[in-house]
C-alpha cells in the first residue's frame, strides 16, 4: 500500500500543513517518553513499552500534520514513514524502530510478553525517533 491508496481508502486525509497541531503532537510524544522513562525506573516494563510506542506514534502524527495529512488508521502512519524513508527524508532505522515498537506494544498489551531488555531498547528507540521526527519537522517548517 502507498500514500495514494491510503488516501483513496480513507486511511489518510489531506489537509494544509499544520505546525501548531504538529507541535501539540510533539508535546504528547515528549509526555509519553517521560512516562516511559518513569515506568522503566519503576520496573513496569510492559507500560514502558506501551508508552514508548505511543511516543513514536504521536511523533509520527506530528510529521503527518507538518506534511499536510491526518491519519484515520494506524497503518497509514507506517505507510507515510516508509514513503519518507524511500525519499531519503528520514532514516531506515526510524522505520525499523517504529515497526519493532508496534510489534513490541502488541506483544506486551495482548500477549503479555515483555522484558526489561525489550523495554530498554524501545525506550531508547523512542528517544532517538522523537529527536529525528522533531528535526524533520523543523526542516519542513523552515524550508531547509
Amino acid at each position: 500500500m502507498n500514500i495514494k491508496e491510503c488516501l483513496a481508502r480513507g486511511y489518510l486525509k489531506k489537509l494544509n500543513s499544520d505546525f501548531e497541531l504538529a507541535g501539540k503532537e510533539i508535546n504528547e510524544a515528549k509526555y509519553d517518553v517521560e512516562k516511559a522513562k518513569k515506568a522503566f525506573d519503576d520496573e513496569d516494563y510492559k507500560w514502558c513499552i506501551i508508552k514508548a510506542y505511543y511516543a513514536m506514534f504521536h511523533a509520527t502524527k506530528a510529521v503527518l500534520f507538518a506534511s499536510g495529512y491526518v491519519e484515520k488508521r494506524h497503518i497509514a502512519v507506517l505507510i507515510v514513514l516508509e514513503d519518507l524513508e524511500r525519499k531519503g527524508k528520514i532514516s531506515a532505522d526510524s522505520v525499523i524502530d517504529f515497526k519493532a515498537a508496534m510489534t513490541s506494544r502488541e506483544d506486551a498489551d495482548y500477549h503479555y510478553s515483555y522484558s526489561q531488555e525489550i523495554a530498554e531498547h524501545e525506550l531508547q528507540a523512542a528517544i532517538n525517533f522523537l529527536d529525528e521526527m522533531e528535526n524533520f519537522i523543523l526542516k519542513k517548517n523552515t524550508g531547509k
